[in-house]
């Protein structure tokens, strides 16, 4: 899915929720739900997007109606000191679509 595609199914109704993806490395992926499944979403050429922060994030999506955004990190432990290794949920934030910035 690129980018039109994805504001036209926001207009439609049929977007459940965008979602930010932390990767290691300082690199964001987004990921559109809808329908139940996940889909990344590309650029012209089929790649996925890579963002560096959630304002580059905010900033690139400007043009999308506000629909349910979170940013996810893949492994919330991960993120914190002392906790051990362990299978569980990644840690999955609502975060507002437009900044504060610009409101």
């Amino acid at each position: 899915m690129n980018l039109q595609e994805l504001t036209e199914h926001v207009h439609a109704g049929h977007v459940d929720e965008l979602n930010l993806i932390s990767i290691e490395g300082g690199i964001y992926l987004l990921e559109v739900r809808h329908g139940g499944r996940a889909h990344p979403l590309n650029d012209a050429k089929g790649r996925a997007i890579r963002l560096r922060s959630v304002e580059h994030a905010r900033t690139f999506l400007e043009s999308v109606p506000v629909v349910p955004f979170h940013l996810v990190h893949a492994s919330a432990h991960d993120e914190m000191c002392g906790l051990g290794s362990r299978a569980d949920e990644p840690l999955k934030v609502p975060i507002s679509l437009r900044s504060a910035l610009y409101r």
